[in-house]
């Protein structure tokens, strides 16, 4: 049976990967909020199905949940706005959500599934960490979206709506465009790098460990949400990583080395000389998201293969 999907944030950097992915299945229908008007859309998105919301209105948010089945919520500030406006931040990240959530209890949606961040345990992320692990975030991004997640998963436990939060850990992978302003993240950022100025230079010694998963299999666990058994979602909470922790050191050469075989030269990694500290191992376990019956797909090489070509192409 088809499905109704509206995405908020669905032009944005993981928002657009996952929009994309939906676009592509016949069984969907997907309705993409933006705040902005815009007078060029990305060729895979018809523009019948953009809608231009402002999240802090209860009338738009009220009509963009008409009809709706599901939402898929990306919408918010990034962590470098948080940063510089941690008041606003409250207000826009965890205010849109709350009245997003009213909206969508009021028009009898079905269920929302809502994009938080691993770092809402804490920062640096170290040891073994599980859904049980008590959240003690100190960014203004992982404060307004642990805030969020209380608003979704109080309503999904008082039965007003189908709640899930997932965690979610590094994810990386090239845009849907060049105009996404996301390259600060780590692996992109790496990769912005060697196409711009043919090097890499570390902000650390890179030894901090990270748990990195692919925007592919971000978007494959959105699709095993959309239609999972509502008794395997119990109380709505996972992490969503990739298995995979890797210091940033490591994560580094593997662009390196991809560079030289995707790009034809072998880029120096450049770091700071100062005295080198040891950091705790990080397992960011994602036991019970697979418990479900999701698994995870080897396509960390491609991803980054294509992340250094999406760089070339617009930024060398």
């Amino acid at each position: 049976m088809s499905q109704k999907i509206l995405v908020t944030g669905g032009l944005g950097y993981v928002g657009g990967r996952v929009s994309r992915f939906l676009s592509g299945k016949k069984d969907v229908e997907i309705i993409i909020t933006t705040r902005k008007k815009r007078a060029v859309f990305p060729k895979w998105i018809k523009k019948r199905n953009i809608l231009e919301v402002d999240m802090s209105l209860n009338s738009d948010l009220y009509k963009a949940c008409e009809g709706i089945d599901c939402i898929v919520h990306f919408a918010g500030m990034n962590e470098i706005e948080c940063a510089r406006n941690p008041e606003k931040a409250l207000e826009v990240n965890a205010g849109n959500t709350y009245r997003l959530l009213q909206a969508a209890v009021q028009q009898k949606v079905k269920k929302i599934i809502y994009f938080s961040t691993a770092h809402v345990y804490g920062a640096p992320l170290c040891g073994k960490i599980t859904e049980k692990t008590i959240p003690r975030p100190v960014h203004p991004y992982a404060i307004t979206h642990r805030v969020s997640e209380d608003f979704v998963l109080s309503a999904h436990d008082e039965g007003k709506i189908i709640g899930i939060v997932l965690r979610l850990s590094n994810g990386f992978g090239a845009p849907e465009s060049p105009d996404i302003n996301r390259w600060s993240l780590l692996v992109n950022d790496l990769c912005h790098q060697i196409a711009c100025n043919g090097e890499i230079i570390l902000k650390s010694s890179g030894l901090q460990k990270r748990d990195f998963i692919t925007l592919l299999n971000v978007c494959r666990a959105l699709d095993h949400f959309l239609t999972i058994d509502k008794d395997l979602i119990k109380e709505g909470l996972f992490n969503l990583g990739g298995n995979c922790s890797m210091q940033i050191i490591e994560m580094a050469n593997l662009i390196a080395l991809r560079a030289e075989k995707q790009l034809g030269f072998r880029p120096l990694i450049l770091k700071p000389m100062a005295k080198e500290k040891t950091f705790e191992n990080l397992e960011y376990n994602i036991d019970k998201i697979t418990q479900t019956g999701f698994d995870l797909i080897d396509n960390f090489v491609q991803e980054i293969d294509d992340t250094l070509l999406f760089c070339k192409k617009h930024f060398s």
